[in-house]
């Protein structure tokens, strides 16, 4: 393979790694906000962080992993933005730390007040991480200015907080929180099922507006024509996922009821999935070539970007022996837990010892 398709490959690869992240992880930051909409109780409590209590874990290495194939396969892409993003991205990483300190060690402390702590740093951690990735990558849709040599970028932190940066950081966390009570609707039962079929029909709607909303402002503010990388057709191809993704979502709400059918919830959570899966379809065409950024002179793409071509070989060589078992692993864990989960499964003690906590 030439240069040119390795870096095509690559910038493919952590293009799906980011979806993915936020696929599976955008619904246990879902389920996470939605603790003091529908846990209000304890037990409510436990059923909730017990779906995705197996696999949280697991879903964040899918971050983890596309963070390092960017320092890998770009490393300029890497330093530009984690360097001129240094502020948000802790930020990120202190919301990552709360929630895995929540889940790690709730179940270890048996006084509620402790519990309690440890629920609400889950909640506002995973608000945090929602709502700074989507002003990041509103503004990667948007495109943020580099200049120099090695380039760096020339805006500000509170230049991020833009009306487009902050439409976006409201519709991931809106987007994920029906991603989350969809999700909750397939994994339990009785009371929790419930709340979250009815956090589906309030939030649903607001969550629509909003992607509609960014998807028409970006195409119309931000249009695929600002990207000389990109040809006539992406623009109509942005327009087209935009309207996938959109559609997905209302279709997700549509096919969602009270009645508690099966058959509905499981296409409701497909939509929701393929809401967020075409959203960041069309980010990432927005940002083929100029990795997000927007270079005065044009010294800055994704071949000044990308590492040399050995070292992308290797790492083909690699990703095509691993990621093949990984993808097959999470198949797996996915299938062992999919059982629901209801409150009568939880111990009805709200003080019970350390010792005798069931999952998380």
């Amino acid at each position: 393979m030439t240069h040119e398709q390795l870096i095509f490959i690559w910038f493919l690869l952590i293009a799906v790694l980011w979806i993915g992240f936020f696929f599976l992880e955008g619904f246990d930051f879902g389920v996470a906000m939605l603790y003091p909409v529908i846990g209000k109780d304890p037990t409510e409590r436990r059923v909730m962080i017990n779906t995705v209590g197996p696999t949280w874990d697991g879903n964040e290495v899918w971050m983890i992993t596309a963070g390092g194939a960017m320092f890998a396969a770009f490393p300029g892409w890497y330093a530009t933005l984690f360097s001129g993003l240094y502020l948000p991205l802790l930020l990120v990483l202190l919301g990552l730390i709360a929630r895995g300190v929540s889940f790690e060690y709730r179940a270890l402390m048996p006084d509620d007040n402790w519990r309690d702590t440890f629920d609400w740093s889950a909640t506002i951690g995973s608000f945090i991480v929602s709502l700074v990735l989507g002003i990041a990558f509103a503004n990667m849709w948007r495109g943020m200015p580099v200049a120099g040599d090695p380039p760096h970028m020339t805006q500000g932190l509170l230049e991020l907080f833009h009306p487009f940066g902050l439409l976006g950081g409201a519709l991931t966390v809106m987007l994920f929180m029906v991603h989350g009570a969809v999700f909750l609707c397939l994994k339990t039962a009785d009371s929790v099922r419930e709340k979250a079929n009815r956090a589906v029909k309030m939030l649903g709607p607001i969550a629509l507006g909003l992607l509609a909303a960014f998807i028409v402002i970006g195409n119309v503010a931000y249009p695929a024509s600002h990207n000389p990388f990109l040809g006539s057709g992406a623009g109509v191809a942005m327009w087209i996922t935009g309207a996938i993704s959109v559609a997905a979502l209302g279709y997700a709400i549509l096919m969602h009821s009270e009645s508690g059918n099966q058959s509905r919830e499981n296409q409701a959570f497909v939509g929701t999935g393929l809401a967020i899966l075409m959203l960041f379809v069309t980010i990432f065409i927005k940002m083929y070539g100029t990795l997000g950024f927007v270079s005065a002179d044009g010294s800055f793409d994704m071949n000044v970007a990308a590492s040399t071509p050995y070292t992308l070989r290797v790492m083909s060589i690699a990703a095509l022996i691993f990621v093949p078992i990984v993808l097959a692993y999470f198949v797996w864990s996915y299938y062992i837990f999919r059982k629901r989960i209801s409150t009568k499964h939880m111990p009805t003690a709200t003080n019970e010892p350390a010792s005798a906590t069931v999952g998380y």
